[in-house]
């Protein structure tokens, strides 16, 4: 039996997520289930995408949807443009598609369209780019970008008391519904912390790889984690977001 490997965001970060696997030293037999926030950063963004869809040959691959990817795949479709999403990555993506052929980017479309919003596993641990707000789970969701978006999943969890139990009166329903969750899309780095993180059933996997952190990824089972190098130091000629 292989491992089941979730893997934060990347960002871009091509030469990250090439060391971090590396030094996971991944087989044929590993699931890897990858957060989302693929592009939008460092570079690399169009790489990345292609280096996964090779990946999705070799592996079983599950790809969730990151809202910087749904960003990124609304300009490749249709040219949308926010100037928002240009000052927070956005121009990085932008640029790195100006030497990809239109058939490439037709495959990166294809790609971006396939991704899930959400993912429930066989145990019951559920993995989402950013959270959901219905207390009936993600199913009973009213609207797709809260997956990718909504931040008070995270937000509940760190205001959370630690005394309280899963049994209790008032303890958040939304996180009684799953064995664990496994997050992205809220740097850990804005708490003061370099590693995944471990609040309630909550996991938060992205580790500022965007900004001055590493790409990190963690064994759901052991909890083995493995982290790259800081992305900046990657790529010393480039800014990311910062």
């Amino acid at each position: 039996m292989g491992r089941s490997i979730a893997i934060g965001d990347i960002h871009g970060g091509l030469k990250g997520l090439v060391q971090l696997l590396q030094r996971i030293d991944i087989t044929p037999d590993d699931e890897l289930i990858f957060l989302g926030d693929y592009v939008d950063g460092w570079s690399d963004s169009a790489k990345v995408v292609s280096y996964l869809i090779k990946l999705a040959q070799q592996n079983t691959c599950i790809f969730i949807r990151g809202n910087h990817d749904d960003l990124t795949y609304r300009w490749l479709k249709t040219g949308e443009l926010k100037e928002q999403w240009l000052q927070h990555g956005g121009q990085s993506s932008i640029d790195a598609y100006r030497n990809f052929s239109e058939q490439e980017k037709k495959e990166h479309i294809d790609f971006y369209e396939q991704m899930l919003n959400y993912y429930i596993d066989k145990e019951n641990r559920l993995f989402v780019h950013a959270g959901f707000t219905n207390q009936h789970g993600p199913k009973a969701e009213y609207h797709d970008t809260g997956f990718y978006w909504d931040r008070t999943l995270w937000e509940t969890v760190l205001s959370l008391d630690e005394k309280m139990k899963p049994n209790d009166k008032f303890y958040p329903k939304r996180l009684q519904l799953f064995e664990e969750i496994y997050i992205g899309h809220t740097p850990v780095t804005r708490i003061g912390e370099t590693t995944p993180v471990h609040k309630a059933n909550v996991w938060n996997i992205d580790t500022g790889a965007a900004f001055t952190g590493p790409i990190s990824a963690i064994e759901v089972n052991s909890k083995e984690i493995w982290q790259s190098d800081p992305v900046f130091e990657l790529y010393p000629e480039e800014n990311g977001r910062n």
